[in-house]
């Protein structure tokens, strides 16, 4: 049969070319990918402005009734992956892996002038968000719609075009109600992505700057919601996503107050093969940065694990993760999880309105998640079984290099639960009368 004609033109022959180029040249080193020569970067991150303009002349055509080209295959890795290496010389290669169409039709094409409205011209007084890279405004659409919309500002074009596709390509792949909902995107006058917002907007908001206290119960409820998002990232989708930037701006709540992992920027796909990335290039969030990646830059499934501890011990105390005196939270929180001072941790403006089990539960839980060698680091399944009351939960807790007290505090935990339990008081499991607390 006579092969098609390529037309080289074309968005998926552009990005297509790139990738291969990208593929050849990572296949060939051993070395570190800091290594790389400028030239060979230069040349094939020049190839995303090439697509990006392609893209932007036909959307104003044919594509503003298909947005972002529906038919294209996008590579599970972008031009961040040339900067990287992993615990493997060899690396995978994305053109193997068919089938997937990263650009959804409901995906809406806005224009610049939308966003400037529903923004009111990006005003500072909407500003919810800013990073190393972008920053991330409020906004109201005309049909009434609240959106959070994320502008790339800082990099070198070429830079800020791959994160642009990379984080495309990653919300492409995502599906779960505990992880932002993309409703769009921009390239007129600079590149945007538009995502869903409820009035109540971020966790960090709610938490840290509302007049409004956040209940207990809506705090365990969050922290459930969030262990949930992160699993699915690392175990429940077609690859293993490693977010690197879990934190409480990062989370968006509904208007269920249902958490919602957002802002995929530094995101990394992760091979099934390899057991962790290195990472040349210094990015995340102070305060939330795991031992192994500020001292080594190893990026895996624990870095995750480290933060949302981070975040636990927030939700917990009501304090930062980086006080405004630049004092960590963690170093501040340890002592006091060592010796199981709970009260002491519990933030002041819930007094004693709490539920005392599930606190303990996160207590533990966070101070598991915190500890500085990732290797005693439970993963999110387990921390997620520990939250809900899970007793299988035990066998973790007997494994822990903790203090004989701190561990015998919560084997009588749970077992006055069963105990409970064996004395007819409740017929239901320690994870379901947790759920009716909520």
């Amino acid at each position: 049969m006579e092969k098609e004609k390529v037309n080289t033109y074309s968005p998926d022959t552009v990005l297509e070319d790139f990738l291969r180029t990208a593929e050849s040249e990572s296949d060939s080193s051993n070395a570190s990918t800091s290594e790389f020569d400028g030239p060979k970067i230069q040349r094939s991150a020049s190839r995303w402005t090439g697509f990006l303009e392609l893209f932007r002349s036909k959307s104003k055509g044919h594509f503003a009734k298909d947005p972002l080209i529906s038919s294209l295959k996008l590579s599970k890795r972008f031009s961040r992956s040339m900067r990287e290496t992993s615990s493997s010389s060899v690396m995978p290669n994305p053109i193997l892996d068919n089938g997937l169409s990263y650009f959804k039709p409901q995906w809406k094409l806005f224009t610049l002038s939308e966003l400037q409205t529903a923004t009111n011209n990006f005003h500072k007084e909407n500003l919810i968000g800013k990073g190393g890279y972008a920053e991330v405004h409020k906004g109201r659409l005309r049909n009434g719609q609240y959106i959070a919309v994320k502008r790339l500002m800082r990099g070198q074009q070429d830079e800020r075009i791959g994160d642009f596709l990379s984080e495309l390509g990653i919300m492409a792949h995502i599906n779960h109600p505990n992880t932002a909902k993309l409703i769009g995107y921009a390239v007129d006058g600079g590149l945007f992505l538009v995502l869903e917002l409820s009035p109540y907007g971020s966790l960090a908001n709610m938490l840290h700057a509302s007049k409004q206290k956040l209940e207990w119960k809506i705090r365990y409820k969050v922290a459930i919601g969030i262990a949930e998002g992160i699993l699915y990232l690392h175990e429940g989708g077609q690859r293993r996503i490693i977010h690197r930037d879990i934190k409480a701006a990062n989370i968006l709540l509904t208007k269920d107050l249902e958490p919602q992992i957002c802002d995929f920027g530094l995101a990394k796909w992760l091979p099934e093969r390899w057991t962790h990335l290195t990472v040349s290039k210094f990015e995340g969030t102070f305060g939330y940065l795991a031992p192994e990646f500020l001292m080594h830059g190893i990026v895996d499934e624990k870095t995750d694990v480290f933060a949302f501890g981070v975040l636990l011990l927030e939700l917990i105390t009501g304090r930062r993760a980086l006080d405004y005196s630049q004092q960590s939270l963690v170093i501040w929180a340890k002592p006091l999880l060592k010796k199981n001072r709970i009260r002491e941790l519990v933030d002041p403006s819930l007094a004693d309105d709490y539920n005392l089990l599930q606190i303990n539960l996160m207590v533990l839980a966070a101070s598991l998640c915190v500890q500085q060698s990732s290797i005693r680091r439970p993963r999110i399944n387990q921390i997620l079984l520990l939250l809900r009351g899970n007793s299988k939960s035990l066998d973790l807790i007997r494994r822990c290099r903790k203090p004989s007290h701190w561990k015998r505090y919560y084997e009588e935990l749970f077992n006055a639960e069963e105990s409970k339990m064996s004395r007819g008081l409740s017929a239901l499991s320690l994870q379901e009368q947790i759920a009716l607390e909520v």
